[in-house]
C-alpha cells in the first residue's frame, strides 16, 4: 500500500440502504416509525393502572435510544461522504464513541424498564419480548435470512 488510499473500517449495521436497495426512513419519517414502535409496545403490554405509572420512564428511554440511533446513522452517512474521515484510526474512534453512547442509552433503558418488568405477568413478558424485537426478527432490522 502506498499510503494514498484511506483504510476503511466497516462495522455491522453501517449500511444506509436495505437489502432491497431502499433507503431507511430519515428525519420525521424515522421519528414517526420509532414513536409507532413505542406506542405498539405500550398497547401490546396492556398495562394495569399500577403498571401505567411505571411506563413513562421506559417510553422516554426508548425514545432517547431511537433518537441516538437516528443521530448515529446520520453521522455515519455524513462520514461516508468525507474521505478525510475514513482513515482507520478515525473510523475506529468514531465506532468506539458510538458504541459507548449506545451502551449508555441501553443501560438507561434497562434501569428504566426494571421496575415495570418486575410487575409484568408471564403473558406480558412474552408480548414485550415479541414486540421489542427489531423489525425483521432476531437478526436485526430489515434483514431477511433463510435457513434453506
Amino acid at each position: 500500500m502506498d499510503g494514498t488510499q484511506p483504510i476503511r473500517v466497516a462495522h455491522a449495521g453501517s449500511r444506509a440502504d436495505g437489502p432491497d436497495g431502499r433507503r431507511s426512513p430519515r428525519g420525521e419519517d424515522a421519528k414517526a416509525f420509532a414513536e409507532a414502535r413505542v406506542a405498539a409496545l405500550h398497547a401490546g403490554l396492556a398495562l394495569t393502572p399500577d403498571q401505567e405509572k411505571l411506563w413513562p420512564p421506559v417510553a422516554e428511554a426508548l425514545r432517547d435510544l431511537a433518537t441516538l440511533n437516528r443521530t448515529q446513522r446520520e453521522a455515519r452517512r455524513e462520514r461516508g461522504h468525507d474521505p478525510a474521515a475514513q482513515d482507520a484510526p478515525d473510523a475506529i474512534r468514531a465506532r468506539a464513541d458510538a458504541l459507548n453512547a449506545r451502551a449508555d442509552a441501553l443501560r438507561k433503558l434497562a434501569d428504566a424498564s426494571q421496575p415495570l418488568y418486575a410487575t409484568l405477568d408471564e403473558a406480558q413478558k412474552q408480548r414485550a419480548a415479541l414486540l421489542s424485537r427489531p423489525i425483521g426478527g432476531p437478526h436485526g432490522p430489515h434483514r431477511h435470512h433463510r435457513d434453506d
